[in-house]
């Protein structure tokens, strides 16, 4: 059950992923393209603003794929010198501190979107963006990463409760320098 469990959640967390590239590509692709009518001496205007845009929705949005994939950096100096019942209660005690920091993180971005939503906000930037358009999805990501984080530890949990020590590890370990070099 929780291995279907953190299966599906990295299904969608792919998903979400290539689509994530794909914007980051398009808007890769427009920036070139205004870079190259710079040169022509035209220019679309904003993509500054644009692209830092769409990082912070990607980064938001990636979080939760680079948690499946224990790509968050950890410092593993203790937990490598015990056994596994010890990497199981660290990596716990990672998970609870990871889940606990984004959900702050995204209790705390629900007012600036509230704050825009109320006020009609816009960028003080010669777009004019409305900040709601950017920040719905940037919270969203937030809130998924939330999601998918206490899952994930709700998963991995009960692997360790079951005496699942290996799959809890490979749900929510990290890798050292050693097993990298191998």
């Amino acid at each position: 059950m929780e291995e279907i469990v953190l299966e599906k959640l990295r299904s969608w967390n792919r998903r979400i992923a290539i689509l994530t590239g794909c914007v980051l590509m398009a808007c890769a692709g427009v920036v070139l393209l205004d870079v190259l009518l710079r040169r022509l001496g035209s220019s679309f205007g904003g993509t500054d603003e644009i692209s830092g845009y769409v990082m912070a929705i990607a980064t938001s949005w990636g979080m939760a794929f680079t948690l499946l994939e224990l790509g968050h950096v950890r410092i593993d100096l203790l937990r490598g010198r015990t056994g596994q019942i010890g990497r199981s209660l660290f990596d716990l005690f990672a998970m609870i501190m990871m889940a606990g920091t984004v959900t702050l993180i995204a209790v705390k971005c629900w007012p600036v979107l509230a704050r825009s939503l109320a006020n009609s906000s816009r960028a003080n930037t010669p777009l004019e963006t409305p900040l709601a358009l950017v920040q719905v999805p940037w919270f969203a990501g937030w809130v998924w990463f939330a999601i998918v984080a206490w899952a994930t530890l709700a998963a991995a949990l009960l692997l360790v409760l079951k005496g699942r020590f290996e799959a809890s590890e490979a749900a929510i370990g990290c890798f050292g320098e050693e097993a990298a070099l191998k």
